[in-house]
């Protein structure tokens, strides 16, 4: 089968059963919620991390030779501050949408009401997410074009992340005032841009392949940010000794997974 497929493929797959499974997680009620949804960011954790530390930075280094390596180091440090300066332009959020900081307005000043602010961060929402997953394709395109199962252990990797980044999507639109259906129909719309991204990425870095290493090096990055930035610092939130063995537990199989994953090669 063509790369092209394999993209597509796993693109859609990964941006339709990430909505459409925070969807159905978004049904449950919400004590069960607020207990699942740790488990499910210690998981993306591990699979982030490995995805990125066994999966795509060896695989950059081993096609630049050792001699090059300091190339894809630069190009991990650029990524991580790309993705920090667009993370600050609430461009790209993950995880934590519920904690919107919404101050109330004077009764005698003409500012928005509650109800435009949180419409206004549900707008927000859903362009950061389209652009977020417009990129996650890109980045799964040039890790499909270094090597097949490259590509599945990638997307593997944004799926787990993806899961609760869409619940908290979800509960942002819904807040800003729309309709289950309508919210459910739009963030599947968004999440499903990655396609876009993926045979961009295909046709554009097909026709520059030297560069391939330096993209999966920009994707590391990417995995490494939110794991490190986004989804660590709330586990942390959890000091307890059986919440900690539980978070320890779960990143590793999200670890073990890629890694077996990618073995299988």
């Amino acid at each position: 089968m063509s790369i092209l497929f394999w993209v597509i493929l796993f693109t859609v797959g990964s941006g339709a059963l990430s909505a459409l499974t925070a969807g159905l997680f978004l049904m449950l009620p919400e004590h069960r919620r607020q207990r699942v949804l740790p488990h499910l960011v210690s998981f993306a954790t591990g699979a982030l991390l490995g995805a990125a530390l066994l999966g795509l930075i060896p695989h950059a280094i081993e096609s630049v030779g050792i001699e090059n390596t300091h190339g894809i180091g630069l190009a991990l440090l650029g990524g991580i501050l790309v993705f920090f300066v667009l993370e600050k332009l609430v461009l790209w959020r993950h995880c934590h949408h519920d904690e919107w900081d919404v101050h109330p307005h004077d009764a005698h000043t003409h500012g928005p009401t509650h109800q435009q602010r949180d419409a206004a961060s549900a707008s927000l929402i859903l362009i950061g997410d389209g652009f977020h997953n417009t990129l996650d394709g890109v980045l799964i395109a040039a890790a499909f074009l270094t090597d097949v199962h490259l590509g599945i252990v990638s997307a593997i990797a944004v799926f787990a992340h993806e899961i609760p980044q869409e619940v908290g999507d979800l509960a942002i639109l819904l807040q800003g005032g729309m309709s289950r259906a309508r919210a459910l129909m739009l963030n599947l719309l968004t999440s499903l841009t990655s396609v876009i991204g993926g045979i961009v990425g295909v046709f554009a870095l097909g026709s520059v392949i030297e560069y391939l290493p330096y993209a999966l090096a920009i994707a590391a990055s990417s995995f490494l940010y939110v794991a490190v930035a986004d989804l660590i610092p709330g586990l942390h939130r959890k000091v307890d000794i059986s919440s900690a063995i539980q978070q320890f537990v779960l990143i590793s199989i999200g670890v073990a997974l890629i890694y077996f994953t990618h073995s299988a090669a």
